[in-house]
């Protein structure tokens, strides 16, 4: 799932008229980057969700033909705008399209630049083995966020407190028992379109063991600001 909801609201006025996953990086849209990463890894199956300027998206990756060269992409969407009116925020919408994914899925930020990840399935593998509920990827801190999100143990468990924490990249697996109860007591589809944070999901998890993590130190930007856009942009 490629997570493309959000209204934008630090990168206006860039995104007054467009949403911010298809914002230019590179000579092509933001979100085209993991897009075409998923598929590079053998990931042939995308549902996207939408919000703000949802009709942008869909009208520009329609049903995904055309990317990848390997593995050609199928593109489903979630038309959180459509349905709700608006955003469900990250575990709200990842609740909505849980009938259209897998029991065991990725999750990538639609506005997040991480040219170097690679989604491979010796990490759906390992992951699926591990018995966990999710596993993240975190990485150094910007200076935007200095403080990091989780920990990370010797051993691969994800912390809630630790002397030293990372961001967390947005980039995880997940299962889909994450996202039912007694881990998420939104019914599957979220039919009533509640807003949810994923957030106090992860840290329940964490507190149980239940999720684990690793280091990514590859190139990453969260594209948050004009200014990283422009940064990154004059950067490549």
């Amino acid at each position: 799932m490629v997570l493309a909801a959000g209204r934008g609201e630090r990168m206006r006025p860039l995104t007054d008229a467009m949403p911010k996953p298809l914002l230019d990086v590179g000579g092509k849209p933001l979100m085209q980057w993991p897009l075409e990463a998923l598929a590079a890894g053998g990931f042939s199956s995308v549902v996207v969700n939408t919000a703000w300027l949802g009709e942008q998206i869909e009208a520009r990756f329609g049903d995904g033909t055309g990317l990848g060269d390997r593995t050609p992409l199928h593109i489903a969407y979630s038309h959180e705008g459509r349905d709700f009116g608006g955003a469900l925020e990250t575990a709200g919408g990842i609740v909505r399209a849980l009938p259209m994914l897998a029991d065991v899925f990725w999750v990538a930020a639609g506005d997040v630049y991480a040219p170097d990840f690679v989604f491979s399935e010796a990490a759906v593998t390992r992951f699926v083995s591990s018995g966990r509920l999710a596993h993240l990827w975190l990485v150094p801190n910007p200076s935007h966020n200095a403080k990091g999100d989780f920990g990370l143990s010797a051993d691969g468990l994800a912390l809630n407190d630790a002397p030293e924490r990372l961001t967390f990249s947005t980039i995880a697996l997940y299962r889909a028992a994450f996202f039912a109860p007694p881990h998420c007591d939104i019914p599957p589809g979220n039919p009533q379109g509640t807003k949810a944070a994923l957030a106090p999901l992860l840290r329940r998890a964490i507190e149980k063991a239940q999720v684990s993590a690793e280091r990514y130190l590859g190139g990453w930007t969260d594209v948050g600001t004009p200014e990283r856009l422009a940064a990154l942009n004059a950067g490549r």
